[in-house]
């Protein structure tokens, strides 16, 4: 990217002012959902892009979704090449700008006011995780053997032209899952939050001019990518490999290798996952953009903390997937758990290759996994359907700066845990234990993380899938830190007899059956002392 000479205070305002303009998007998104996973969970994301469709700004929400929202705008644009005042478009298809189906994307473009002849500004985008879009179970995240399971498939539609809802498209959606009013509050949120982000837009260019949007926005981005190419520059030269896998599929009791092998030289990175398992039967498959995702957030890690994100960022890297593998699929493989656990494999492959060029920089291992669990059926208490979707926290990897957190979201999940009390009010279920996993971080100089133990207690019959990770392949330690333990599943019936349950598995409960969750510590740093 050509070299932009800016002021550097008129350069920090716009930036600054671009991400309130996201970080508004986002407070609109959170006050009007429906949902507990958008209200409460914050499981939503919303961006700013220019003209070209180039990521301009961010909030800070989910880096699965930052990472990869760059090509749900591109695909939109390519559906929609003539977009005009008034238009959003919505997709959630994983092969078409998607990261898995839950994950609903509205791509709203911004126009210059007071125009006779409109003139594209830029793009304002929003991704919420919905929680149920149809499919073969309450939660739309099954443990899938192809993507048609999954739940309905949205490629870029126009869900608004010139301001007019299109009806056709409104009820078969609507149609197409288990909780219509909940999705249609959600989906209006949605809009609401783009509406909010292009207003915002179009009072800071009436005030400042079309002219000087531009001209910041092009500074911002080759900003971002100086940042960028300078804090590369300070990594050894060299090519550093690491392995790790995921437990299974899902279907199968393999293990599903990551292999990532990473090139540092001149400013640049390059990330190759050549000898990655080739795609699986189960939903652990991912699309490249999510792999993108995942190796893009690892660099926006090694920046300072107050560097922008944006697509200069992401210009010195590049990410080698090969077409076929579990990191790069192709249709119609199931994603539904590529999204959420092969991206967090993703990272800590990547973190791992790092390691061997700085290991003074990167942490042990984290929890690995978002620990899924979706479930639904019918509430006893009003005869309507409900379904529920929800990650759980864990460990922390230690690092050379101190010991790991405990209890929190890592890497590709930035959510909040679902409150107790909003969790019991919208759902027939009881919370009968949430605290630490206590000890289940790795010993190290610096200790990792402990996980968390979560129950759940059923009031009513439902299904429950659970997508999880690490349970039987652990959190790595580094520098002679020991690994974190891994995590364990379980039901308790109400009869008092207890299965272990598999990492990723579909079951039936009762009113009485309890569900619990250990999820795994982070793994230490050092040789313990």
């Amino acid at each position: 990217m050509k070299a932009v000479v800016f002021d550097p205070v008129e350069l920090e305002l716009f930036r600054r002012a671009m991400e309130a303009i996201a970080e508004e998007m986002g407070a609109a998104l959170q006050r009007s959902a429906f949902s507990p996973n958008i209200k409460e969970r914050l499981d939503f994301s919303c961006a700013l892009f220019d003209s070209e469709g180039r990521l301009l700004a961010q909030a800070a929400h989910i880096p699965v979704h930052l990472g990869s929202m760059p090509d749900a705008v591109a695909a939109a644009r390519a559906g929609f090449p003539s977009l005009a005042p008034g238009d959003v478009v919505v997709l959630n298809d994983p092969y078409r700008g998607g990261n898995h189906l839950p994950d609903v994307t509205m791509v709203t473009p911004v126009f210059r006011s007071g125009r006779r002849r409109p003139r594209l500004i830029g793009f304002v985008a929003n991704r919420a995780h919905h929680a149920d879009v149809g499919g073969m179970v309450p939660g739309s995240m099954p443990v899938a053997t192809e993507i048609f399971q999954e739940g309905l498939r949205i490629p870029p539609l126009k869900l608004w032209e010139g301001g007019r809802r299109n009806e056709a498209a409104w009820s078969l959606i609507l149609a197409n899952v288990r909780t219509p009013e909940e999705r249609r509050g959600d989906l209006l949120a949605q809009r609401a939050a783009n509406h909010v982000g292009a207003v915002r837009l179009q009072e800071w260019i009436d005030a400042h001019g079309l002219l000087a949007f531009r001209r910041r926005a092009t500074a911002l981005l080759a900003y971002g990518e100086r940042l960028a190419r300078a804090a590369l520059a300070r990594l050894p030269p060299g090519e550093f490999r690491f392995e790790d896998a995921l437990d299974d599929d899902g279907v199968g009791s393999d293990p599903v290798p990551i292999v990532a092998t990473v090139r540092i030289g001149g400013g640049e990175l390059e990330v190759d996952f050549s000898g990655t398992s080739p795609e699986r039967i189960g939903s652990v498959n991912t699309v490249l953009s999510v792999t993108k995702s995942a190796v893009y957030y690892v660099v926006r890690c090694l920046l300072p903390d107050d560097a922008p994100t944006n697509a200069g960022v992401f210009a010195p890297v590049r990410v080698r997937a090969p077409e076929g593998s579990v990191v790069h699929a192709r249709p119609p493989r199931a994603v539904a758990g590529g999204n959420v656990e092969t991206s967090q494999r993703i990272v800590d492959a990547v973190l791992g290759a790092l390691a061997q060029a700085v290991p003074d920089l990167i942490p042990a291992a984290s929890q690995g996994t978002m620990n899924n669990v979706a479930f639904g059926g019918v509430d006893p208490r009003h005869g309507r359907p409900f379904a529920y979707y929800e990650t759980i926290g864990g460990g922390m990897g230690a690092s050379v700066f101190g010991d790991g957190l405990s209890g929190v979201h890592v890497h590709m999940s930035n959510t909040r845990n679902t409150p107790v009390e909003a969790l019991e009010h919208a759902l027939p279920v009881r919370v009968v234990r949430y605290a630490l996993r206590e000890g289940s971080g790795g010993r190290g100089r610096h200790r990792g993380g402990d996980g968390l133990v979560r129950q759940l207690e059923f009031l009513a019959p439902a299904e429950v899938t659970l997508l999880t990770d690490r349970r039987r392949l652990a959190p790595w330690g580094l520098a002679g830190g020991e690994d974190g333990q891994p995590g364990r599943n379980w039901l308790r019936h109400a009869d008092g007899t207890i299965d272990a349950l598999p990492g990723k598995t579909h079951l039936q409960v009762q009113p009485g059956d309890r569900l619990g969750l250990e999820t795994p510590g982070g793994g230490g740093w050092g040789a313990p002392l």
